[in-house]
């Protein structure tokens, strides 16, 4: 049946935004901008730095980013890792990526399907029976497609009121060392009606993916984090990568994080560096670097994780009812239409202090992976429009680069009222 979007009013992060709640908000406001059509954008990196320039005088702490095609690979970054001593932001860093998360759950979960260890057809409840019940949600009529693609109804337990209250504003620095279990996660969820029948629509949901992750520890017998470690990050050796569980420090080489707990334009800076990530699980709780963003991507498209049948299950997309560059959704992973016609594939990801995206053309060639280590303001798509396209902002001004909602950013700090579109 056709996939329609679910047009309501919600709560979004002050972060890269749309985050957590899960909204598909406005098209990108950035730079003025315009395209060198006398060269090719994998012929230099000009664009891709001044994009990332922007950002900073728009008000982001700092910046990094790395790039990689046929003639190699490139990094540069814009602003500084900490505020306080002013030091800058390195190739080498290490970041929260938030949702970017999802891609690498996804991968997991359809290479278990090419093992026959589970169907994408399956019922959820068939895996995690009475989980997914409770105010109209019926885990008998969900399938593991539908957490995948985000068509299956579920609440989205980001957009409790209660749960943003003590997360993803001041109350954050009172429960930022919190551990919350995945059980725990789906029952905020379970105490609100079902966004709509599953299948019948499409809107972002965190509840998906951290079912998701429950389903493959039940079909494996080990943790999501296991499985990805054995399966993606030992074969690729993406050595920057990990999986933090509740372990709140971050692993060196790491900036700072930063990020506004309050919606206000004057409001407080906070170092939001250290935090239990297991409110996020399996939608958005890893760590990794622009270069190993890179690879596994390219690795991802290149058909070096999946086999071609499962890789094309990930790339076929549903319509999410919003505009390009986000009009369509794989599993765990999105075509996004730059201004240029390029296609990228990939997701983007937000957590408190850390807003990050990370893509790669069809073929495999060419993958862009950056961060901001500021939550507040901010456009991550500007970078990947010079990279890709060769767009130069002209004179950038403190506050044209906008703050991007889009509906796959799981993690935030802040909320505020949004229209979805």
């Amino acid at each position: 049946m056709p996939v329609r979007r679910v047009r309501r009013k919600t709560v979004v992060g002050a972060v890269l935004v749309a985050a957590i709640a899960g909204t598909l908000g406005a098209a990108p406001v950035m730079a003025s901008a315009t395209a060198d059509p006398g060269r090719h954008p994998a012929g230099g990196h000009d664009a891709t730095q001044a994009a990332m320039d922007a950002n900073v005088k728009a008000g982001v702490p700092g910046v990094l980013g790395r790039a990689q095609d046929a003639r190699g690979a490139w990094s540069g970054s814009s602003g500084v890792a900490d505020l306080t001593t002013d030091r800058p932001r390195r190739p080498a860093d290490r970041f929260r990526i938030g949702s970017i998360t999802k891609t690498f759950i996804a991968t997991v979960v359809l290479q278990l399907e090419k093992e026959k260890k589970l169907g994408l057809d399956d019922t959820v409840d068939s895996w995690l029976p009475g989980v997914v019940e409770g105010h109209g949600h019926d885990g008998r009529a969900i399938t593991v497609r539908q957490l995948l693609n985000h068509t299956s109804g579920i609440y989205n337990y980001t957009e409790d009121p209660a749960f943003q209250k003590k997360y993803l504003t001041k109350g954050f620095l009172e429960h930022r060392y919190d551990t919350l279990t995945p059980k725990q996660l789906v029952a905020v969820a379970m105490r609100h009606k079902p966004l709509f029948e599953p299948g019948s629509a499409w809107t972002y949901s965190n509840t998906n993916y951290v079912l998701a992750g429950m389903i493959v520890e039940k079909a494996t017998g080990r943790s999501y984090a296991s499985e990805i470690e054995r399966r993606i990050i030992r074969p690729l050796g993406l050595r920057a990568t990990t999986l933090p569980g509740t372990k709140a420090s971050m692993p060196s080489p790491h900036g700072r994080a930063y990020g506004k707990l309050d919606t206000a334009p004057d409001a407080e800076i906070h170092d939001v560096t250290e935090l239990n990530p297991s409110w996020g699980g399996a939608a958005g709780e890893m760590v990794s670097s622009a270069g190993d963003l890179n690879r596994f991507h390219r690795a991802l498209l290149d058909g070096k994780l999946l086999p071609e049948g499962q890789l094309k299950k990930m790339l076929t997309t549903v319509p999410t009812g919003g505009e390009e560059p986000f009009a369509r959704y794989g599993l765990g992973i999105s075509p996004s239409k730059l201004s240029c016609g390029k296609e990228i594939w990939g997701h983007t990801g937000g957590i408190h202090g850390s807003i990050s995206v990370a893509g790669v053309t069809r073929d495999g060639r060419h993958s862009a992976a950056f961060n901001l280590n500021g939550d507040w303001v901010g456009d991550v798509l500007l970078p990947m429009e010079g990279e890709f396209c060769g767009t130069l902002p002209e004179k950038p001004e403190k506050g044209e680069a906008k703050t991007f909602r889009k509906p796959w950013e799981p993690m935030t700090a802040g909320v505020r009222p949004a229209d979805a579109r």
